[in-house]
């Protein structure tokens, strides 16, 4: 019992100091955020004197912060959409239907996980450019409904851990494939499509290449674009002040969704044994 109650001990002390390191990091720029610019380098913790100027001047720059927002929110929310429709529609197909061959397709599924995506952007960006689409949003958004490998994978192993007992009476009871997908796996599945919504959206939200290379222009870029523009205008300037203004506004979206969604998503993790 004591050799057990030190090592409980240990382990909290060492996943308390893990907590820390990665907590006040984040805590020193909310903090910054709202010091004057000549205390940006202090070391407190709280500011003293507290101003709201940074977040003022930070929407009153030439670079339109607002339209930066919207469109990483749309490009967000698009890519999200699509990764939960097509690659729950894969899951399905995987888990339940069975059909010559399924093992090795999903195989060679899982395979494409092992190519890196930089090997596909020059691909993409001549059939993109060939259909004159750079310069908008929708070689950001488009690929995500052609499913995915990651999610397909992830909703597959929920599906499996739901009782064929229920597609089989659904079946006697005269449902479709269809019917049996949106009306028994889908709400069942809240839990992985949940985990795999805030993977999608992170990654699309925090994605810097893609719209660097699709969406350059400033005006109708997304914002981590728009704050790696902005990072090199306050460098020079020294208002490191204002641009933790603005980290910290672009991960609040980020913060709102896990916090809303934090228990279906520890929930779909844990039941789909996918670590990531």
């Amino acid at each position: 019992m004591k050799q057990n109650r030190t090592l409980d001990l240990v382990t909290y002390a060492l996943l308390t100091v893990g907590a820390l390191l990665m907590v006040i990091p984040f805590f020193w720029m909310i903090s910054t955020s709202f010091k004057l610019p000549a205390d940006q380098f202090t070391k407190t913790l709280i500011p003293n004197p507290f101003t709201w100027n940074n977040y003022r001047e930070l929407f009153a720059i030439d670079l339109d912060f607002r339209l930066l927002f919207m469109n990483s929110f749309f490009i967000s929310a698009m890519i999200t959409i699509g990764q939960l429709i097509t690659c729950s529609m894969g899951a399905f197909c995987f888990a339940v239907v069975k059909f010559k061959g399924r093992e090795l397709l999903f195989t060679a599924l899982l395979a494409t996980m092992l190519i890196p995506f930089h090997v596909t952007l020059i691909p993409n960006f001549i059939i993109f450019s060939w259909l004159n689409l750079i310069g908008t949003s929708v070689p950001l958004w488009l690929p995500a409904f052609w499913g995915g490998a990651f999610g397909t994978f992830l909703v597959r192993q929920y599906f499996l851990t739901i009782p064929r007992d229920l597609l089989d009476a659904a079946r006697v009871d005269g449902a479709s494939l269809p019917q049996i997908f949106w009306s028994i796996y889908m709400p069942m599945a809240r839990p992985a499509l949940a985990a795999l919504g805030i993977f999608t959206f992170q990654g699309a939200w925090n994605d810097l290449l893609h719209p660097l290379i699709y969406m350059p222009a400033a005006p109708n870029t997304t914002l981590t674009v728009g704050l790696a523009f902005f990072q090199q205008q306050m460098s020079h300037g020294g208002k490191f002040t204002v641009l933790m203004s603005g980290a910290f506004i672009s991960i609040l979206p980020l913060l709102l969704i896990f916090f809303l969604a934090q228990k279906q998503f520890i929930e779909g993790v844990a039941l789909s044994g996918v670590k990531r």
